[in-house]
């Protein structure tokens, strides 16, 4: 601790990120990205640009990127707002509706970076115990609060609402700003950007780092009513105009608008999710039931911080989280046919011994 540092980042624990090797030959499970490279399209779109735009600002505003993102999800541009990673658009989303009187609401277990944000911005929260077999209940939320936000699919678990229950969430919470962080929603779960039109107070953030493999570029977005994206480009032109660099914006688009790429993998993702999830309870695991590119899984019989060691010995990263309940559970991201049949074959000999 420095006596620099500002007072109020003395206590803060900051967010730690799934491990990334630095070199070295591993199967990468742990931080679920997508196995899959980017539609071609992307390379063809980063490739054609001018050399002579980088030395341009890029167009704080990322209009052709808004309205691209509009285009597939059949909303206006003027309802969509972007930012660097959906990490950002959060950030910038607690800062703008959160620092409110009352505490605002979130699962105890669920991203991590929501009470980072918290602490960041001084804003109060308390935390919803989810149920015994990890289901958010919609009823929980129904009391006084400064917002909500919810996962969907929640994360580590996988798990995901109905839109009739994010509906139930948002009819009884009028009065504060109601966040659906849909980072996984391509994998199968029901997207709540249908109900934006009916709730001025929903906000539902997506990203471009999983279903279409841009984790490197650092896309993502928020879609709202104009009142709430008003008030994120307020704080975003009072902290950084230009989110979003011209290679980014560029290499976004052409990701967007190749759906048949985009259905290809995202199909070939849940799909082996279908198969791991069978070789995994299989093998004696207890494996949630996931709408995401990850499966949360338990053994009945093995530690799962020591399958963790086991497996990074052999160059196999899973996530493992040092944290009551969920310690007994490993995340485990859906990679290519190899990559999981990889774990499967290293698991089978460290479950028997």
């Amino acid at each position: 601790m420095s006596k620099y540092w500002s007072p109020s980042i003395r206590d803060i624990e900051p967010y730690v990120p799934g491990e990334q090797p630095k070199g070295g030959a591993v199967i990468k499970l742990n931080t679920n990205e997508n196995p899959y490279p980017p539609s071609p399209r992307v390379l063809e779109s980063i490739q054609g640009l001018p050399v002579d735009q980088l030395r341009l600002y890029p167009d704080p505003d990322a209009s052709a990127l808004r309205q691209a993102i509009a285009n597939n999800l059949d909303v206006e541009s003027k309802n969509v707002f972007v930012g660097n990673g959906s990490d950002e658009v959060l950030g910038l989303s607690f800062m703008a509706f959160f620092r409110q009187v009352w505490p605002i609401l979130y699962p105890n277990y669920t991203y991590s970076f929501y009470p980072v944000y918290c602490n960041l911005f001084g804003i109060e929260y308390r935390t919803v115990p989810l149920g015994e077999d990890f289901s958010i209940n919609i009823e929980d939320y129904e009391t006084a609060n400064g917002g909500v936000v919810i996962a969907n699919p929640n994360a580590p678990t996988g798990m995901a609402l109905s839109l009739d229950k994010i509906e139930q969430l948002l009819s009884f919470n009028r009065e504060s700003v109601v966040i659906v962080d849909e980072a996984y929603v391509d994998f199968g779960a029901e997207s709540a950007v249908s109900l934006i039109d009916r709730y001025e107070n929903l906000l539902v953030v997506q990203t471009l780092s999983k279903s279409r493999s841009l984790a490197g570029l650092r896309v993502g977005y928020a879609l709202g009513s104009e009142v709430l994206i008003d008030g994120l480009e307020r704080v975003k032109n009072s902290f950084n105009s230009y989110p979003l660099d011209t290679l980014a914006i560029n290499a976004a688009v052409a990701a967007i608008e190749d759906k048949e790429y985009f259905e290809q993998t995202r199909n070939a993702i849940v799909e082996s999710r279908t198969w791991l999830t069978d070789e995994l309870q299989q093998l004696g695991f207890e494996v949630l039931p996931s709408k995401a590119n990850f499966v949360f899984v338990s053994h009945l019989e093995k530690d799962s911080e020591t399958l963790y060691q086991q497996l990074r010995q052999q160059g196999i990263l899973v996530r493992y989280f040092d944290k009551p309940v969920i310690d007994r559970y490993l995340r485990i991201t859906v990679g290519t046919t190899d990559e999981i049949k990889a774990l499967v074959d290293a698991l089978k000999p460290l479950l028997e011994s």
